[in-house]
């Protein structure tokens, strides 16, 4: 009897310790909220996972821009963006697996309170805001017109579209309010998050600088007094003034190593050699960066012809030195921000030095980058000279060739400057890509406001130019 009436007052004892009985059923252990910094640092790999895969459904822009040719499946090589869902597949990436998680940081790393790390609030929210810019720009130089003021709403599934220049106008805004919300006497995000510059915000101030300048210059034929306060504003603030200012995202082994190692070494493929417009014109200046680029086959080098199929061990292949595990995803460069102020200044606007010193600044930034001699030699060269009445075409080459591996930014790059000439694939399905169309998820499901979108656009065509791209790029094909 004793024993009955001690377990049935512990039982009263221990009921009577909780409010609620349901307490007693919730796991203690696990966080009932990610917290923002995993949500950044996610995001943060995702953008830079995108930009820097050559997965043929992901991201095709080294194939575009002639870069690589593809060897036994060359559709991409043929600009087909339907057989593959690319155009969903960076829509998704970038919408749901960026966007939408730096959304959800910001808003979490807000709302927690902690005396400690409150102080560190305003960059860590600037540096969000910036990668929100660099994300939503993407967006807007691949397709157009895209949902924007209403985007991301878990409540609204047919957002409207925006029109594609004052998004981009809404984002100079937005990228100069985070600029000047940062206070480089203070830290941010610890290393273990933040990949590209651990934090440190003096180096987070000039790639929101050189992102402003870069999207600036994407403005320049559209609206030229835009254009030429944003430049001349990002260059008084402080932009990209050596290699040491390269924002690289900092991968480490499997898996979270580049994802070029795991597409082209880890999967055993051999899917891509160099394309044959890049080793033509660098055999044509006998450009010591061939080296650095690809490898030779019996000390020459060969480029897979545009839109063929190609035997692998036939051609010059990617070199092995980009295809480390841990080498860096890049999302801007030293050597590019050389080649926009080349261009700026060309452009007439107040950047500081001319457009010859920037151009030859950005080819020797390459030169150095890859760690090749020569340079010297190679601005010798009258057909590497500047050319200041073609000045797109110098800018334009050069920067190309530099722009090598950089994806987006290379092709961003092509499609403004129209330069150097590409070649028609052999088998090319359209005209040359200079835009993504619209994921077909949004012709099926959002079709009122994809409709209006494309309507507004001249249509959702792959040749389709874009509000800046005021010239015809398509080479004759």
């Amino acid at each position: 009897m004793k024993k009955l009436i001690l377990i049935l007052t512990a039982a009263v004892f221990a009921v009577s310790c909780s409010d609620n009985l349901e307490d007693l059923n919730q796991n203690i252990k696990d966080p009932t909220q990610v917290s923002g910094e995993s949500l950044f640092a996610s995001a943060e790999k995702q953008l830079a996972d995108q930009i820097t895969t050559p997965n043929v459904n992901l991201n095709n822009t080294r194939l575009w821009v002639q870069h690589w040719q593809e060897t036994t499946y060359p559709d991409e090589s043929n600009y087909d963006q339907s057989t593959r869902p690319i155009p969903d597949n960076h829509w998704r990436e970038m919408y749901r697996d960026v966007l939408r998680d730096l959304k959800e940081a910001s808003k979490n790393i807000e709302a927690a309170d902690n005396d400690i790390t409150n102080p560190l609030k305003p960059n860590k929210l600037a540096i969000i805001e910036v990668l929100n810019v660099y994300t939503w720009s993407n967006l807007v130089e691949t397709y157009g017109n895209i949902p924007y003021s209403e985007a991301l709403d878990i409540e609204n599934t047919l957002p409207k579209y925006d029109d594609a220049m004052t998004i981009y106008k809404d984002l100079l805004v937005r990228l100069t309010a985070a600029i000047n919300s940062m206070d480089t006497s203070k830290g941010s995000f610890d290393g273990d998050v933040e990949k590209i510059y651990a934090g440190d915000m003096t180096s987070w101030k000039k790639f929101a600088n050189t992102l402003k300048l870069r999207m600036g210059i994407v403005l320049a034929d559209a609206d030229a007094a835009t254009a030429k306060a944003a430049v001349e504003s990002a260059v008084a603030s402080g932009v990209f003034t050596s290699n040491a200012d390269d924002a690289g995202y900092a991968y480490t082994s499997p898996p979270n190593g580049n994802p070029l190692n795991d597409n082209l070494v880890l999967s055993n493929r051999n899917d891509y050699v160099a394309g044959k417009t890049i080793i033509d014109l660098m055999n044509n200046l006998e450009d010591p960066r061939r080296a650095a680029y690809f490898t030779d086959v019996d000390g020459e080098y060969i480029g897979g012809v545009i839109g063929d199929q190609t035997v692998y061990s036939d051609y010059s292949h990617v070199t092995p030195d980009i295809l480390n595990s841990d080498y860096p995803g890049w999302f801007l460069q030293y050597a590019e921000t050389e080649f926009l102020l080349a261009e700026a200044a060309a452009r007439g606007f107040n950047v500081g030095g001319s457009a010859e010193s920037h151009y030859i600044a950005g080819i020797t930034a390459s030169f150095d980058f890859w760690g090749i001699d020569g340079v010297a030699d190679y601005l010798a060269n009258p057909e590497v000279a500047y050319d200041s009445v073609n000045w797109k075409e110098s800018i334009g080459t050069q920067a190309w060739l530099a722009l090598y591996n950089r994806t987006f930014a290379s092709w961003l790059s092509v499609r403004r400057l129209d330069y150097p000439v590409l070649v028609e694939p052999i088998n090319a399905e359209s005209g040359y890509p200079v835009r993504y169309p619209y994921p077909v998820s949004e012709i099926n499901l959002n079709p009122t406001n994809y409709e209006q979108a494309a309507s507004a656009i001249g249509g959702d065509a792959t040749e389709t130019r874009l509000f800046w791209d005021k010239f015809d790029n398509t080479w004759g094909f």
